[in-house]
Formats: C-alpha cells, sequence, structure tokens
C-alpha cells in the first residue's frame, strides 16, 4: 500500500510509464479520473518523481490583495508611531482610506512589526462603569529619566478616567505644594468641575502612613494640605490600597506611554527645553485615538461632551 500521494500517483502511471498497460485500460479501473492520469503522467515526463508530489492549488495572486501602495503607507506609519492596528485603522480613516483592522493587523504580522508573545493571553470581559468627565481624576508623579544640567526633575500628570484628557507639568520637586499647585492648574484647564480625585499614598498626596500623622491614629493632630485644599473646593480625595498600582491604572498607563514614546526618543538641553517639548507631547497625546473611547480622541470626547451641555 502507498503511504505518500506521490507514491499512489506512481503506482497507477507505473504501468502506463513502463508501457505494460494502456491510459484507457488504466482508468477503467483507477479510482481516479482519467484527467489524473493524465495530468499525472505529463507531470512525471516533465520533472520525474518529484512531478508528482502534490503543490498548493491557492491562487498566487488575489483580485481583492491589498494594494502596494497602501501596505507601505501602513508600515510606514506604523514605524513612525507605534500605534496598534486599531488606532492605524482609525488614523488612515481619517486620511480617506478604509483599511480593515484585521488587514492591517496581518500586515504588520508579515512585516514583523508585532509583539511575539510565548504565552497566550487570557482575555477578561469586564464591566466597564460608565463615568462623567470630571467624576473621576487620577494624580500620580513619575521621575524624568536622567539628569538634566545635573538636576532631578519630576512630572506630574492629573488624567480624567472618562475622557482619557490628562495634563502634565514638571516641576524641580516634589512636594505638597507642587501637588496641590498642579490641581490648581488642572481645574483652570479642565471643562468640567472636578468631583473626586484618586492617588497613591505618597508623602506628597497624603499622611495616613507617616509617622504619629496616621489618620488611624487618636493623636492625629493635623491634617494633610491636599486634603485641606480638595475639602475647600468639594472635591473628594480617594487613595488606593497600599503596593496595589493597578488601582490608579488609567494613570499608569498613561506613563507608561510617557516612557516608550516621548522619554526614550527625547533629549533636553535644559529645563526650558524639557518643559516645551511635555507641553508639545501631551497635546499630541490629547490628539490621540484611543482603544478605550472607540477611535476618538480626549479632546474629541470633551468637546462633544460640552455640546451636549450647552445644546
Amino acid at each position: 500500500m502507498a503511504k505518500t500521494i506521490q507514491e499512489e500517483r506512481w503506482r497507477w502511471i507505473k504501468p502506463i510509464i513502463n508501457k505494460e498497460m494502456k491510459l484507457v485500460d488504466v482508468a477503467k479501473v483507477c479510482p481516479h479520473s482519467e484527467r489524473s492520469l493524465k495530468r499525472w503522467k505529463k507531470a512525471y515526463q516533465e520533472h520525474g518523481m518529484e512531478g508528482l508530489i502534490p503543490k498548493s492549488t491557492a491562487p498566487k495572486t488575489s483580485p481583492t490583495e491589498t494594494p502596494i501602495r497602501i501596505k507601505e503607507e501602513v508600515i510606514q506609519l506604523r514605524k513612525k508611531t507605534k500605534l496598534c492596528a486599531k488606532k492605524l485603522h482609525w488614523r488612515l480613516e481619517k486620511q480617506g482610506l478604509k483599511v480593515p483592522t484585521r488587514t492591517i493587523g496581518k500586515i504588520l504580522k508579515d512585516e514583523g512589526l508585532v509583539r511575539k508573545y510565548r504565552t497566550k493571553k487570557v482575555k477578561y470581559k469586564y464591566l466597564r462603569a460608565e463615568r462623567q468627565p470630571g467624576e473621576l481624576l487620577e494624580m500620580d508623579v513619575k521621575y524624568v529619566p536622567g539628569a538634566i544640567a545635573g538636576l532631578k526633575y519630576y512630572q506630574y500628570t492629573v488624567i480624567d478616567t472618562a475622557s482619557r484628557w490628562r495634563h502634565l507639568e514638571v516641576f524641580d520637586e516634589q512636594t505638597t505644594h507642587h501637588s496641590i499647585r498642579m490641581m490648581e492648574i488642572v481645574t483652570e484647564k479642565f471643562p468640567y468641575p472636578i468631583q473626586a480625585i484618586k492617588t497613591d499614598n505618597h508623602s506628597t498626596f497624603t499622611n495616613y502612613y507617616v509617622g504619629t500623622n496616621k489618620r488611624s491614629d487618636i493623636s492625629v493632630k493635623t491634617v494633610h494640605a491636599l486634603d485641606l485644599w480638595c475639602k475647600q473646593h468639594n472635591i473628594t480625595h480617594y487613595l488606593i490600597d497600599p503596593g496595589k498600582p493597578a488601582q490608579n491604572g488609567t494613570v499608569e498607563r498613561s506613563h507608561r506611554e510617557d516612557e516608550e514614546k516621548f522619554y526614550q526618543k527625547q533629549t533636553f538641553h535644559s529645563f526650558t527645553d524639557l518643559k516645551k517639548k511635555i507641553r508639545l507631547w501631551n497635546n499630541y497625546y490629547n490628539d490621540l485615538e484611543h482603544c478605550s473611547l472607540d477611535g476618538k480622541t480626549p479632546n474629541e470626547v470633551l468637546y462633544e461632551k460640552v455640546t451636549n451641555v450647552i445644546a
């Protein structure tokens, strides 16, 4: 019995090649068609035994194949912006090119422009709470990598969890005064009243875990300055659990974006240069399409909300 397709084909055309039987006689007892026998015979005569190896019948080209110019546009935009397939789909759609997300993903995969994961990711289905702009903002501090002119600087970030709109400021110190100053700036710039903020347990945000000023201690004599400011402006101040930065996930994800797409690609000559570039980067971020916003930018979400309120 033949063990491969090649051997099976040779078994039926061998008597024809050796002129032991005629092709029409073999076709009478062969389970394959006469047309197949003729094709196998011709393939053997032209290429020998290798001609009997089955080949793919898939077409070499497809009438619906993505044009090369669009592939080049996708690849160039990916290398320039490092955006995912869904964001590239939205960006190209604004430019008048409608390329499906799966097509873009396949192009990136064929070009080796996607991450290779060793383990399959487990997908969880979350029920996302619908929030309104200003309902909850997250605040955190990121150390500016390296030293600029021999000095260290600190990036304060405040981001709205509903619209993903954010504001960045850089200071030369990390103090309670700068935390309050950051909230004053955001209050002026944000078009909605701020109802609540969420921070970690750093001493610039709370004294809950610092010395004798623990809020759970009956000997508490002072209240943190940021809490006093929030009380004066009718803002609720939430704290995440110790050692649980994922509870501040929106601002933490924002910091990762800053590190990978801003700080790793920029050099700063002075404090003024740092503030100028970080302002431009923040404007770019607020005009960037977000997957969590279904392809809209933070500024677009805020503009729509403001328009609806006015209407």
